[in-house]
């Protein structure tokens, strides 16, 4: 620590504004030898810097907000507050409020040493445009909390990245405005129905999000599996010479189908091995990762849900073992020092026999494969090298996944074999069998959770004559064609070019947050109330049905960061959207009350389905269940000839398979075992379309 300095504050300095305390211990650190200070528990440091003084003062994310004072809606008007001013759940920002109004207003200088995207560039100008003068502001730009990288931020200071904060007032207004009409119009609408004060909530990104999540659920619900049947042959060349086969170019349509293949298989009890191929295939390393591919690597490998492996990384970041994780970008730019990374890497045991190894195989040669996306603020996610301490298990798997995909990036291409064997029975009956051998370890060495699975099949050659030691006749039974998680969401966010890789998770979280998504023996199912939110939004607000109004506001945005396009103009399209969504909302509430009412369970449907109580639509079902029992109808003939069985039998089946069939299907299914009526419906009279 410098003995010059104290905790009183000098006459002239520079104010560093960092986004969290650890951020801003790890850049006071970097920057000399800082005396750590506190005001009402809130610590700051001051330093000296090429011989002037310097304090490194934190914020806690976002201090300010939007607000108004405005009642109903539409709203237009508003200002941005302190958040402690507005929200009880942020009352803990009043002390680092309190310090920032005492550090910035005599500061000769401003720095903005937040995170460098979106959010982080918000964050800074607002503090200072409200706290200091943001004329004399400018931006220090790193990616790692690495010590090097500080320094060298803060020797190379920036003008202050205005389009980024652009983009960030707009993406906040924007939601803002969106979120505020649209949910006060739900409330509304609920309000004139029910007379009570329930709440219901809409966003620009949450609304569409919320009806796939919809759509997925339906979809998964009506399911009705159907069997496919299968031969299993298992073959013998001599001892330890055994290996799978199936059919090639035909399949067994029936049960019965295939037990008279077995019988005549093993009648015969040998096929012969007509031909034999094989190919080399060369396979690259993968990218490192961005956020988006590290998220599902996470949830594919661990079952981590996004925002957990979001927060993980974050946490990484701040410690400076991994770069700034939100990011698009699949890329490693050639500034980065390859070289003292894996060498910082080689000091931690377990990766000292990794480093080794790809200097020895890539001759010290370190040029990574770069992927397809990118991003301008920052590369992929990478290590640092600096060594970690103890981490918690979740830390230490994504700390891991991070590591190994860079080295990954920089090793050669493995080499795999596949080997296929086409043999033919006394029938003429052709059958495959395929094996693969890792010829060349390659990247799998350093990533080997791509490595490629299946056994390698024994050397046989062609017009040999195998023994079939076994024959299975298996079903299996199809699967819907979706699913919902929180991954399977965020895949979807992604593909539909809706919300930012920083807050689609924290999106999704909201959904579950809110009750409208919620977890049941593992697995996601839309709730009653989310159900209900979805649907009054598409009765209302049709438009936010669909991912296309929010998609083309996402590139207004997106223009704006480039500096395609002014905040203020964009602001005003979405209000002139807004207020055509409520002049059509004003047009549709009056005929829909009454189906909002029964949706709410306020009213007593005229006609209740025989299964939930919902208003019935045809056969007494509710629109759920007669989408059932079409599907029902639809599959029912197939099973029954597939599997040799009565349609009865099959009505049974279905609703015992509670792993693959649909809710709705096997409500449909139990109710019909019982109900001889409904089940003549199903099995007898096709319900029409």
């Amino acid at each position: 620590m410098d003995s010059r300095v104290s905790c009183r504050i000098p006459p002239n300095y520079i104010a560093i504004v960092a986004e969290k305390p650890r951020a801003g211990e790890k850049i006071a650190r970097a920057l000399g030898s800082p005396l750590k200070c506190s005001h009402n528990d809130i610590p700051f440091w001051v330093l000296n810097v090429d011989g002037g003084s310097v304090i490194v003062v934190p914020s806690a994310g976002h201090m300010f907000g939007l607000y108004t004072s405005s009642r109903g809606f539409p709203v237009f008007t508003y200002t941005w507050k302190p958040l402690w001013e507005v929200e009880a759940s942020s009352r803990h920002l009043r002390k680092f409020y309190d310090l920032l109004s005492m550090i910035l207003p005599k500061a000769s200088m401003y720095v903005s040493a937040c995170d460098y995207d979106i959010e982080g560039s918000l964050i800074c100008y607002m503090i200072i445009e409200r706290l200091g003068d943001i004329s004399r502001a400018r931006r220090m730009k790193f990616s790692t909390l690495t010590p090097q990288e500080i320094r060298e931020s803060y020797r190379k200071l920036l003008p202050l990245d205005r389009d980024m904060v652009e983009a960030g007032l707009a993406r906040h207004e924007l939601d803002w405005l969106w979120g505020i009409n649209i949910s006060r119009a739900l409330t509304g609408a609920v309000r004139s129905v029910a007379g009570d004060k329930r709440v219901l909530s809409a966003g620009r990104v949450q609304s569409p999000t919320l009806i796939e999540a919809v759509r997925r659920w339906e979809d998964i619900n009506i399911h009705v599996p159907k069997p496919i049947v299968f031969l299993v042959l298992t073959l013998s060349a001599g001892p330890g010479k055994q290996f799978k086969a199936h059919p090639k170019g035909w399949k067994v349509g029936t049960k019965l189908e295939a037990l008279n293949v077995k019988r005549e298989l093993e009648a015969s009890r040998n096929v012969k091995v007509v031909s034999k191929s094989q190919s080399i295939e060369s396979i690259t390393p993968p990218p490192p990762f961005n956020l988006g591919d590290l998220q599902h690597e996470a949830y594919r490998l661990y079952k981590l849900p996004p925002m957990k492996t979001q927060e993980i990384a974050e946490d990484l970041y701040l410690e400076g073992l991994i770069s700034y994780p939100r990011t698009n970008s699949q890329k490693l730019p050639p500034t980065l020092n390859y070289e003292g990374i894996i060498k910082g890497l080689s000091g931690i045991p377990e990766y000292s026999g990794l480093t080794r190894a790809l200097i020895v195989e890539t001759g010290g040669v370190l040029k990574p494969v770069q992927g397809r996306m990118d991003d301008p603020a920052h590369p992929a996610i990478h290590p640092t090298g600096e060594r970690p301490g103890m981490l918690e298990e979740g830390h230490k798997t994504i700390y891991d996944l991070v590591v190994r995909r860079f080295l990954a990036a920089f090793a050669k291409p493995a080499s795999i074999a596949r080997v296929g064997l086409v043999t033919k029975d006394e029938r003429g009956r052709l059958y495959e069998s395929h094996g693969v051998t890792v010829l060349k370890e390659g990247w799998f060495k350093y990533y080997p959770f791509l490595k490629p699975g299946g056994e390698p099949l024994p050397d046989i050659v062609e017009g040999s004559v195998v023994r079939v030691l076994e024959v299975s006749v298996n079903v299996s039974w199809s699967t819907p064609g979706v699913r919902l998680s929180k991954d399977s969401l965020l895949k979807w966010m992604e593909e539909a070019e809706i919300g930012t890789e920083a807050t689609r998770a924290r999106i999704i979280e909201v959904l579950y947050k809110r009750g409208y998504i919620i977890d049941r023996d593992g697995k996601s199912i839309v709730s009653d109330l989310g159900y209900t939110v979805a649907y009054i939004i598409s009765e209302l607000f049709p438009e936010l049905s669909s991912p296309e109004l929010t998609r083309v506001f996402e590139r207004r945005l997106e223009d704006i960061k480039l500096g395609k396009a002014r905040r203020e103009e964009v602001k005003k399209e979405a209000i002139r959207t807004i207020e055509e969504l409520l002049k059509e909302y004003n047009k549709r509430l009056e005929t829909v009350k009454d189906s909002i009412a029964k949706a709410l369970q306020l009213k007593k449907p005229n006609n209740p389905c025989i299964i939930c109580g919902r208003e019935s639509i045809k056969l007494n079902l509710c629109k759920y269940h007669y989408k059932a029992a079409v599907k029902l109808k639809e599959v029912i003939p197939e099973i029954t000839k597939t599997l040799n069985t009565t349609p009865e039998e099959a009505l049974e089946t279905l609703a015992s398979k509670r792993r693959l069939t649909g809710l709705w299907v096997i409500e449909v299914s139990k109710e019909a075992v019982k109900n001889k009526a409904l089940k003549e419906l199903i099995l007898k009279e096709a319900p029409p379309s």
